[in-house]
């Protein structure tokens, strides 16, 4: 008789924490329908404000010699493309982004991302990074710029602005990079960058 109480018992347990968790899934279920088709207004993100289009000016230092080097070498060429151009080598980067073409200028931001030596034949790098801004309004903000950039056959070069943070959501535009200086010893490198980007 005990036993058979203990069953029902158990049975009765069971029952409830079935009934749990088809609830829980069917909550779970209408929940991601909800979050992949929910519409917002865009008043609501502030996105019914005009855009401003800005633009930033400042110098990218890049600095390969040691100590404190801002360009790392994370993943090396396989022998067979081991040439001038590199290719399939990726380099981490944390570069000071000063008001000043000196590299001793008052640093404003950091760019931060990775580049990938993309060509066979040249250097011609594929960069992604976010130019975080440590200064003024936009301190703590971040815009997100990437795209091709072959540093000796062009003078000007462009990577396209895809987004950002903070005051940057919804951010697009572009950059325009010229080499201003370069070391031929330790490759320690000055380029300037002007970004101009919409953004609300």
């Amino acid at each position: 008789m005990q036993e058979e109480k203990w069953r029902m018992a158990a049975a009765q347990e069971l029952n409830g924490l079935n009934r749990v968790a088809t609830a829980a899934a069917a909550t779970l279920a209408e929940g991601e329908a909800t979050f992949l088709d929910n519409s917002i207004e865009p008043k609501s993100l502030n996105l019914h404000k005009e855009q401003t289009l800005s633009h930033f000016r400042f110098y990218w230092q890049e600095k390969f010699s040691e100590p404190n080097a801002t360009s790392i070498e994370i993943v090396s060429p396989v022998p067979k493309y081991n040439t001038t151009a590199k290719f399939g080598s990726i380099r981490a980067i944390d570069i000071a982004l000063t008001i000043g073409p000196n590299v001793s200028s008052k640093v404003v931001g950091r760019a931060q991302g990775v580049y990938v030596s993309a060509s066979e034949t040249e250097i011609d790098l594929l960069m992604i990074e976010n130019i975080v801004f440590y200064e003024g309004r936009y301190h703590g903000s971040s815009i997100t710029a990437m795209g091709r950039n072959p540093i000796f056959s062009k003078v000007v070069r462009e990577l396209d602005v895809v987004g950002g943070s903070g005051h940057f959501r919804f951010a697009k535009g572009y950059a325009e990079l010229r080499t201003i200086s370069s070391d031929p010893k330790t490759l320690d490198t000055a380029v300037q960058y002007d970004v101009y980007v919409y953004h609300y």
